[in-house]
C-alpha cells in the first residue's frame, strides 16, 4: 500500500509501476492539490497498473487509522476501496445537485465521457450497472449518452482523415518503422532522461534530430536537446511541457526495461549502429551512382570511398 500525500511524477509513477500491479492510493478527497492528485491516478492507469483509492474519516492516514480503529476494520475499508471511475464520479457528484434537472444533465455527460474512455465491454457494463444503482439514473439514459459520445468520436476519425493528409502520411510511415530501429530510439531517450549532461552532448553531437525515424520520438528528442542546451535539465518540467502523445509514450519507456548496465557501453553501441547504418546507406548511394557513365576521375574518388566504406563496415562488430 502506498499513502499518497505529493504530487506524483511519471519516474515516481514508473517505479511503483515496477515493484506492485495494484496500488492502493490514501488522500483525502477535501484536501488541496486534488487536481495533481487526479493527474497522478492518469499516469498510473495509463502504466496499467490497478488502482484502488481508499478513503478514510477521522485518521490523516493508514497508521493513524489502524491504531485509532484497529487492523480488521483498516481491511473492511480497503476490500471497500473505490476504482478510479467510481472515485472521480464520486468527486463530481460533490459538486452538483442532482435534484436540478440541469445539474443531473451535466452529471449524466461527464459520467458517461469517464465509461466511455473504458475499452473493455465487461468493466464498461460493470460501472455502469453500479452507477446506475448508487446514483438512481436510468442504466438506458448512461448507455445512450455512452453510444452517442463513441459514435461521434468513430464518426470524428473518419471525417479528420481527409483534410489532414500529411499528419495521415506521418502516421503510416511510423507503422513501417522496424520495431528494432524504435527500440534504438526508446533507449536513446531513456539514457537522456537521466539528466547526466556529459552523455547529451555525446549523444547530441552523434545523432541527428532527423536520424530518428518515428515521428514522436523526433519530437521528444528535439525537446530534450533544446531544454538541455538552455541548461534546463529538470526532466519532469520537461516532460510536463511536451503534448499528451509525447508524454504517453514517454511513460510507455519509463515503463519498459531497457536493461541497461553500462550506460557507456549502450551509447557506444548505439553510436556504432548510427555510424553502420549511414555507412550502408552511402554504400548503396555509390554503387547507385557507378552504374552511369561517370568520369574516370569522378568514377575512381566514388571506388575509393566505397573501398573505405568496406573496410570501416568489416570493422563495425
Amino acid at each position: 500500500m502506498h499513502h499518497f500525500g505529493t504530487a506524483l511524477t511519471q519516474k515516481q509513477g514508473w517505479l511503483l509501476r515496477k515493484n506492485s500491479e495494484k496500488i492502493i492510493l490514501s488522500f483525502d478527497s477535501d484536501e488541496a492539490g486534488l487536481n495533481a492528485k487526479i493527474r497522478a491516478l492518469d499516469i498510473l492507469q495509463e502504466m496499467g497498473c490497478d488502482i484502488r483509492i481508499l478513503q478514510m474519516e477521522g485518521a490523516k492516514d493508514p497508521d493513524e487509522y489502524i491504531i485509532k480503529y484497529g487492523n480488521s476494520r483498516f481491511k473492511a475499508l480497503v476490500d471497500k476501496a473505490l476504482s478510479v471511475i467510481e472515485f472521480k464520479v464520486k468527486l463530481l457528484k460533490q459538486n452538483l445537485n442532482l435534484e436540478s434537472v440541469n445539474d443531473k444533465i451535466k452529471f449524466l455527460n461527464e459520467i458517461a465521457k469517464l465509461i466511455a474512455k473504458v475499452d473493455n465491454t465487461m468493466e464498461r457494463e460493470v460501472y455502469i450497472e453500479k452507477i446506475s444503482k448508487q446514483y438512481d439514473i436510468s442504466k438506458e439514459a448512461i448507455y445512450a449518452e455512452i453510444n452517442k459520445l463513441l459514435y461521434k468520436e468513430a464518426k470524428g476519425d473518419k471525417v479528420l482523415e481527409k483534410p489532414k493528409p500529411i499528419v495521415h502520411h506521418i502516421k503510416q510511415d511510423t507503422k513501417e518503422i522496424p520495431q528494432a530501429i524504435k527500440r534504438r530510439e526508446n533507449t536513446v531517450i531513456s539514457i537522456l532522461l537521466l539528466g547526466d549532461v556529459t552523455i547529451f552532448q555525446t549523444i547530441k553531437q552523434n545523432i541527428k534530430i532527423e536520424d530518428f525515424k518515428d515521428f514522436t520520438n523526433q519530437k521528444i528528442l528535439q525537446k530534450l536537446y533544446e531544454e538541455f542546451e538552455k541548461g534546463n535539465i529538470n526532466i519532469n518540467s520537461i516532460i510536463d511541457e511536451l503534448e499528451e502523445e509525447e508524454q504517453n509514450h514517454i511513460t510507455e519507456i519509463m515503463a519498459d526495461d531497457y536493461e541497461i548496465e553500462d550506460v557507456e557501453k549502450a551509447i557506444d553501441d548505439i553510436l556504432q549502429s548510427y555510424e553502420k547504418d549511414k555507412l550502408i546507406s552511402r554504400k548503396f548511394e555509390i554503387l547507385e551512382l557507378l552504374e552511369n557513365n561517370l568520369e574516370a576521375g569522378q568514377k575512381k574518388q566514388l571506388e575509393e570511398e566505397l573501398s573505405d566504406i568496406i573496410i570501416r563496415l568489416a570493422k563495425i562488430k
